[in-house]
């Protein structure tokens, strides 16, 4: 058996991934300096690991943007169904590795860190972890998307910017302590801000009719949904989907009236309120907690996402938002809308909504095209993990979509009455 190999004698060994072509390399180095010098704005004399890990992952990320504006213009180009997973968690773990791995590239990175003195592997390890998911159900989203873009199926992933992702362990006295995990803390490089996309997300308030008989959400507390998008490369296929992140931002503005009253402090308050919908990931995703925020979560995704689908169905170039295509009955042809468990099944009320008070279309029309579009991963039936919200939660904050429950209910009790005839137990059942 050979003996332990040292870390500096791991530096000095030929990479076993793969020989890389010398004009690679150098392009490398000269990136990575590049990005040092007019990205993190250092010089190698005050640089620490994680500047170079920074600039290594702009590096890698210069090769990847050219790929997911291609793939975007392609799916415009093609409109092909899309498919969108809707998860409450997104357990991504770390993206510089995966990145280099599958845009081929990790034999000339590692060559051009050692060339340069530094071990990619402690390089690596100044990444923060993205773990916005407490274990498998996270991770398995996080595969379906790796999966997707492998297959090359248009797929968006769809969740929340949580600030605070599942928690730091740490041993102190042989038992295990919870730290928050400030993994935003130094910035990620991977993400981009799209505020030109955000969206308002409406909370409480009343319905009324409207004079076409209609009904009509209104007097509604606003939060607005801003997005940040992710790559996620495919292996080998120079195909890169995205996933998109919502971060709660406040529509409250401050201005010199409010400051001269006293309540400046009050209004910086009321936008933190606001914001908490994405501050931090619930630390159980396998025992209900019938918390009001976590409802405010569900919803928070389930809005805005839908905004976002609904918006890319109607529009037809890229970058576009004119409306190109008025026909709804078409959309279960271009849209596969993908439930991951009980936590975003608010979405079906919620299209059901746009589509009853926003788009004007009748019931039957628009509950036909909502059970086309939208499927439904099932995770446990253990009634604990089952989730139940109060109807008095549900009637404060979300009063329109408790009208839409309860008459979906009505409507399929009314097709058991007609296969079973008033059958108690069936009712029940």
């Amino acid at each position: 058996m050979s003996a332990p190999v040292t870390d500096k004698e791991k530096r000095k060994q030929i990479s076993v991934r793969g020989i890389a072509q010398v004009e690679n390399v150098a392009n490398v180095k000269k990136s990575f300096n590049r990005h040092l010098h007019y990205t993190i704005i250092k010089d190698r004399h005050v640089a620490t690991k994680r500047d170079y890990y920074f600039s290594l992952a702009n590096v890698v990320k210069d090769h990847l943007v050219s790929r997911w504006i291609r793939t975007q213009q392609h799916y415009y180009e093609t409109d092909p169904k899309r498919v969108y997973y809707l998860s409450l968690e997104f357990y991504m773990g770390r993206s510089l590795t995966n990145t280099m791995i599958n845009l081929g590239i990790q034999g000339a990175c590692e060559e051009a860190m050692y060339q340069m003195g530094m071990d990619i592997e402690s390089v690596e390890s100044y990444e923060e972890d993205a773990g916005l998911g407490n274990g498998g159900l996270g991770r398995l989203a996080a595969c379906f998307l790796d999966s997707m873009a492998t297959l090359g199926i248009a797929g968006y992933g769809y969740g929340i910017r949580y600030e605070f992702g599942i928690f730091n362990q740490k041993i102190q006295d042989g038992c295990q302590c919870e730290e928050p995990d400030d993994w935003l803390r130094y910035g990620n490089p991977w993400e981009k801000a799209r505020p030109e996309y955000t969206v308002p997300v409406h909370f409480y308030g009343n319905v009324v009719y409207t004079a076409e008989g209609g009904r009509k959400w209104v007097n509604t507390e606003v939060v607005l949904a801003m997005p940040y998008d992710n790559p996620i490369p495919g292996y080998g296929n120079n195909v890169c989907n995205t996933l998109r992140l919502w971060s709660a931002k406040s529509p409250l503005t401050f201005n010199l009236k409010v400051f001269n009253t006293g309540d400046y402090i009050q209004s910086v308050l009321d936008r933190n309120i606001a914001e908490n919908i994405s501050r931090v990931l619930y630390p159980n995703d396998n025992m209900f907690e019938g918390k009001e925020l976590r409802l405010k979560q569900e919803y928070f995704l389930c809005a805005a996402t839908l905004n976002d689908v609904v918006r890319r169905f109607k529009a037809s170039k890229f970058g576009s938002r004119e409306v190109a295509r008025t026909n709804f009955d078409l959309m279960p042809d271009k849209v596969a809308i993908q439930l991951n468990d009980t936590h975003p099944a608010i979405a079906i009320p919620e299209l059901m909504r746009i589509l009853l008070d926003e788009e004007h279309l009748a019931w039957e029309q628009a509950w036909t095209i909502t059970t086309k579009c939208c499927a439904y991963t099932n995770h446990t039936i253990l009634p604990e993990a089952l989730e139940r919200w109060p109807v008095t939660m549900l009637q404060e904050l979300l009063p329109r979509h408790l009208e839409i429950i309860y008459h979906i209910n009505h409507l399929h009790m009314e097709q058991v009455k007609a296969k079973y005839g008033d059958d108690a137990e069936k009712l029940k059942q």
